[in-house]
């Protein structure tokens, strides 16, 4: 299990958050997994959440059942938004928000460039794992993001 994996979820998860969905995983480590729901678009827009009603309509995906209350994002533009976590090639996750936002709005960066979510998914040490050897999910080997 290392970060920069893609995996779809199975039949066996059908009737949950997961149904028909793929990860992106960000970060694992000794205390379990992090990543990303990549392909659930959420019901509404970026500019349509009252904090970013000045800003351009840009998608959000629903990227976990974890802390819905905050806004994540994986990006390929280090270039552009600092302080952002290598996860795999040229993927980063999190950094500046505000220059994000910034490049979002004056069209620097697109949706081929980054990616909103609204939640993400963790686990437990070894529990990903635990799910994969269940049969829960597969291991997508040509995931792409963008």
């Amino acid at each position: 299990m290392n970060a920069g994996m893609f995996l779809s979820s199975t039949p066996l998860l059908d009737d949950s958050f997961f149904e028909r969905t793929q990860l992106f995983i960000t970060e694992v480590n000794d205390k379990g997994a992090m990543g990303f729901v990549v392909n659930k678009l959420f019901p509404r827009k970026f500019n349509e959440l009252v904090e970013f009603r000045h800003s351009i309509a840009f998608s959000l995906y629903d990227g976990g059942p974890v802390d819905r209350e905050h806004l994540y994002f994986i990006h390929r533009r280090p270039d552009l938004i600092e302080g952002g976590v290598p996860v795999a090639g040229d993927i980063y996750v999190g950094g500046d928000f505000k220059a994000a936002v910034k490049y979002m709005n004056n069209k620097t960066i697109t949706e081929n460039d980054i990616r909103l979510f609204i939640g993400y998914c963790g686990w437990d040490s070894f529990e990903l794992e635990e799910e994969i050897a269940e049969g829960s999910w597969e291991i997508v080997e040509n995931g792409n993001l963008f």
